[in-house]
């Protein structure tokens, strides 16, 4: 099936973004506190995810990447606060989105590596996490989880190229994952789904009427939006039949947002616990994370300057040093995500070794706007770790490339993403 012809079809029909809204949803999660209604535990196999947490303003290219190649490699200032997890982690140099530029605008092609322009007014397309969530997300209750520091932009778009808002309170989330609905919002919701299915038995009946009235090309493109149709009404009645469900009970209160804006840090520790507890409790198995650029002072000894300001440092030294202060706090809390994950068990091996995250930015020097060598730390998953791909720094290697790397251990028979060219060049598929 034509798949842009489908999507195109579904941006007319403004209704089906409220139907997403009010929970469209797809088949049962995997729980462990539900074991009695699968198979025995022996017979199943943990699946495997994907977190992007994404970056606004880059990481400073000469604190992060290594100077040696390979799995030798001497860890750099920002990676010296991870270098107990070297064998869980891949460092990528060298690497960016073939003619992608436009600065601080190449955040909407993080994720799609398509071109979109310095005046963003080209189309963009689907995003790596959605592509993932469009073949394998129907097995939890949240296709997909996008999320973000503060605001609601992401890197996450829909097929049709249109953005995906972003969440960015974590109580919210919380409630969202693990407080059930109460019976009244049930009800609510189950009349939405229903008035939505017969929305879309109207549409259907239309749709055939025309059908004897049109030439073959506009019979198919008719055919690809029936079979759209089907697909919703299916994935409208999953989400009446999740309304009925429990949600996962966890062992922790629900969390209380941090007020200040400019604690980046504080929101990033907050927010990935979230995320931890989504991946443990099956609730989704693809998420993105875009932490933004705090315009204000970050609250960290020694920084009195903006973030943003800092990333913009033309190599003065003193706002070098104040940047390093922010971004190897970046780093370190990173790695106390990948920790955790690594300390959940999940019959027999660790949350981490099940699910590839993957931390970059569009921007590989925020001094001056750089598209090129993109910042790229690919941990967990089922890959081989515990090295430095060092790639061409004039002649950047197809980050593409990775994608596809990681579509094709999901499963997936990807063999191109966007301007790939294959699947990424030294990075092996198998435990370090």
């Amino acid at each position: 099936m034509n798949t842009s012809i489908r999507f195109n079809f579904q941006r007319q029909l403004s209704r089906r973004t409220l139907l997403r809204g009010a929970g469209v949803s797809v088949a049962i999660p995997w729980l462990s506190a539900m074991e009695s209604a699968f198979a025995e535990p022996q017979q199943q196999v943990p699946p495997q995810r994907f977190v992007a947490l994404t970056l606004g303003l880059g990481l400073h290219a000469a604190n992060l990447n290594p100077t040696d190649t390979g799995p030798d490699y001497r860890p750099s200032r920002y990676l010296q606060t991870v270098d107990d997890l070297r064998n869980r982690f891949t460092v990528i140099s060298g690497a960016s989105h073939p003619g992608v530029t436009g600065g601080h605008r190449a955040e909407a092609s993080i994720l799609t590596a398509r071109p979109v322009g310095n005046s963003g007014g080209a189309k963009n397309t689907i995003s790596l996490d959605q592509l993932m969530a469009k073949h394998l997300g129907r097995e939890t209750r949240f296709p997909s989880l996008v999320l973000s520091s503060s605001g609601s932009n992401s890197p996450a778009y829909t097929e049709n190229g249109s953005m995906i808002p972003a969440e960015s309170s974590p109580s919210r989330l919380f409630s969202r994952l693990f407080i059930d609905d109460s019976p009244a919002e049930r009800a609510r919701q189950a009349q939405r789904v229903q008035q939505g299915r017969s929305i879309m038995d109207l549409v259907s009946d239309d749709t055939r009427r025309l059908t004897r009235e049109l030439g073959h090309g506009d019979r198919q493109r008719l055919d690809a939006y029936l079979t759209s149709v089907r697909d919703l009404e299916k994935r409208m009645a999953a989400s009446q039949a999740w309304a009925n469900r429990p949600k996962p009970k966890v062992d922790r209160p629900k969390p209380i947002d941090i007020g200040n804006r400019n604690d980046f840090i504080g929101r990033q520790a907050l927010m990935s616990d979230m995320i931890r507890l989504a991946l443990e409790t099956d609730s989704t198995r693809f998420i993105v994370y875009h932490l933004g650029g705090s315009g204000g002072v970050v609250p960290l000894p020694g920084v009195d300057e903006g973030y943003h300001a800092l990333s913009h440092h033309g190599l003065d030294e003193e706002k070098l040093e104040q940047l390093a202060v922010v971004e190897t706090a970046i780093i370190a809390a990173w790695g106390e995500f990948l920790r955790s994950l690594a300390n959940t068990d999940e019959r027999g091996t660790d949350l981490l070794g099940q699910t590839s995250v993957l931390l970059t930015s569009n921007l590989g020097n925020a001094s001056n706007h750089s598209n090129q060598n993109m910042p790229v730390l690919l941990a967990g998953g089922n890959f081989r770790h515990g090295q430095h791909l060092g790639f061409d720094q004039k002649n950047n290697y197809p980050l593409p490339n990775l994608f596809v790397s990681l579509l094709q251990q999901l499963g997936l028979p990807a063999d191109r993403f966007s301007s790939s060219t294959g699947t990424m060049t030294g990075l092996e598929v198998g435990t370090a």
